[in-house]
């Protein structure tokens, strides 16, 4: 079976590694990770998916909003996922956090340029989301 390669792991207290296996080429993480890379639609959705993240950008599309004010604004995530996703956005460069030198500290948090070209995006997918769940609804409502 072929290996892209094997991956090693430092031998504690000295400079030797030893390994820890191989990745297989046809894994399935690699082959997701190889499908985001040539796929311009599987990167993007990569980028804003998940349960959390879309919400936090439609909370933050027409106003900076501070850590607590996000929290407050979506029911049931917690600090730690929060902050998580927070971090995330920002690594992608879709959320600009601002420190400011404060006592005490104020950060806040909003959308970047290149998240607010995603806005007619989003409420393109809003109103498929309403015809498609009205549509699936109907059917269902058919049946019973």
């Amino acid at each position: 079976m072929p290996y892209i390669c094997t991956i090693y792991r430092p031998m504690y207290g000295t400079n030797k590694f030893v390994s820890m296996g191989k990745i297989k080429e046809n894994s399935t993480n690699n082959i997701n990770k190889q499908y985001i890379q040539e796929c311009d639609l599987s990167y993007a959705v990569c980028k804003i998916g998940g349960r959390w993240k879309l919400f936090i950008l439609s909370k933050l599309r027409d106003e900076t909003l501070r850590f607590s004010e996000i929290k407050r604004a979506i029911p049931g995530i917690t600090e730690r996922m929060l902050t998580l996703q927070l971090k995330e956005l920002e690594k992608e460069g879709l959320v600009k956090r601002t420190v400011y030198a404060e006592v005490p500290p104020r950060v806040d948090y909003e959308l970047t340029d290149i998240a607010r070209e995603l806005i007619p995006i989003w409420d393109a997918l809003n109103t498929w989301g309403g015809k498609h769940r009205k549509f699936i609804e109907k059917q269902e409502d058919c049946r019973e």
